[in-house]
């Protein structure tokens, strides 16, 4: 699959392609990204993209000629075929939350055109005619949309084959279908005892018999517990698509977390 991105800040993206364990999409191609500013496609000796907003206001707003001129580029670039282009997106807070099927879904596209706003926003004439959707990270505001095109490259790499070595580690984050939409559960490693802050904490004892049905019982009663907590709205997902077993439901009352 192939993302392109246009951001005036091409340089934020080059560390991220190079470290961590998700580089692998990236230097393999599973990946491919290629960053496109449009101050190269603006017009004038300081190659203006932005400009002051029409009514008043503060910030600035970027134009959408430069913009355009880009995406002209980018589609001469990919060479697709007509009514199979790949589609326009905007980071943008009234955009539609990014979320765990949101990632597969991409990650199993062709890719797309990924737009990264500045300053005050950008001219409302080329979102009309160019952008397909919108996307946001949440109910907060950026600088600019390169950390939301990084977060979605992020989670759309490290769900590609090989990525991640263990082919069975992203069957268990947090939202996956495998684990019914649910938090993952907490995890321990050594030592065994660990001396904390809090005194001598040992890891679940249930952790080290290496009975297999017990481990995987105690995760998801671990699991269940916790979405109860922090997350009840995925858990009324589960219980209303029929995902909870009477098991689940039982420890639930048990726990008095129904």
């Amino acid at each position: 699959m192939r993302f392109d991105v246009i951001t005036l800040f091409p340089e934020l993206f080059e560390p991220f392609f190079k470290s961590g364990i998700t580089r692998r999409a990236f230097e393999s191609g599973q990946v491919e990204v290629r960053l496109w500013n449009p101050r190269d496609h603006a017009e004038g000796n300081y190659r203006r993209v932005d400009d002051r907003p029409f009514g008043g206001g503060p910030g600035m707003v970027m134009m959408a000629e430069p913009l355009w001129q880009c995406l002209q580029s980018i589609r001469a670039d990919r060479d697709e075929p007509n009514g199979a282009q790949a589609p326009v997106v905007l980071f943008s807070p009234i955009g539609e939350r990014l979320n765990h099927a949101g990632v597969a879904s991409w990650g199993a596209s062709v890719g797309a055109v990924l737009v990264c706003g500045r300053y005050e926003g950008i001219d409302q004439r080329f979102i009309d005619a160019c952008v397909d959707r919108q996307i946001s990270l949440g109910d907060f505001v950026l600088s600019g949309g390169e950390i939301a095109a990084i977060a979605l490259l992020d989670a759309v790499a490290r769900l590609q084959p090989g990525v991640l070595g263990d082919e069975g580690s992203h069957q268990q984050d947090s939202f996956n279908p495998a684990l019914d939409g649910l938090l993952d559960s907490p995890h321990h490693t050594r030592p065994e005892v660990w001396q904390g802050p809090q005194g001598a904490v040992a890891v679940p004892e249930v952790l080290l018999g290496g009975h297999h049905e017990r481990i995987a019982r105690y995760r998801r009663e671990q699991s269940l517990a916790l979405t109860a907590r922090a997350r009840p709205d995925l858990l009324s997902v589960a219980r209303r698509d029929g995902l909870l077993s009477e098991k689940d439901e039982t420890f639930l009352r048990g726990q008095k977390l129904l």
